[in-house]
């Protein structure tokens, strides 16, 4: 087997829990293989020292882990500043992907963005359709649009068969941040 000499479009989507969880393995693998990657967090933000955030920062090396979002925007009391910061995000993505720095660039919980028009989506498509030749682009987050699912090479769907979360436990640290 050949090593394919453009860069994949991968999607990691659905209800399901391990989306980002999936995206930081893959960059963590990329990594390992010596590939330089960014990787941007677009909702996930604020002081928050996640465990990802933190093993992250360890491969500062390879990893460019930017946090730039401010929380779950589903719950924001500003969002107009959500959408400057999501612009912001966008633009540091667009300059990362057309740079020939990164081997791979992920767009974690992007699909929100698009989904509640933070960015315009012929532009995104347009970004994605046009990357350099070997670059790897992972967008994360629940409800990809189809038109996003259409034009990716790998989409995995996360499905929610049970989740502690209905037996009334919260969060964990190490499980879910």
């Amino acid at each position: 087997m050949t090593e394919q000499a453009s860069g994949l479009l991968m999607v990691l989507t659905g209800n399901g829990k391990g989306k980002t969880t999936s995206a930081i393995g893959q960059a963590i693998r990329a990594a390992g293989n010596g590939m330089k990657v960014c990787f941007i967090q677009f909702i996930k933000g604020g002081d928050w020292k996640s465990g990802e955030r933190q093993v992250m920062e360890r491969l500062a090396d390879l990893v460019d882990f930017r946090v730039m979002g401010r929380g779950f925007t589903w719950k924001s009391d500003d969002p107009e500043k959500d959408r400057a910061l999501a612009s912001e995000a966008w633009a540091y993505a667009t300059d990362a992907i057309a740079s020939g720095q990164y081997r791979m660039v992920v767009l974690d919980e992007f699909t929100y963005v698009i989904n509640y028009g933070m960015v315009d989506q012929d532009k995104v498509f347009e970004v994605l359709g046009k990357r350099p030749p070997g670059v790897h682009i992972v967008i994360t987050g629940r409800d990809a649009p189809l038109e996003l699912v259409d034009i990716a090479d790998l989409v995995t769907e996360m499905r929610e068969v049970k989740h502690p979360f209905k037996k009334g436990i919260k969060a964990q640290r190490g499980i879910e941040f």
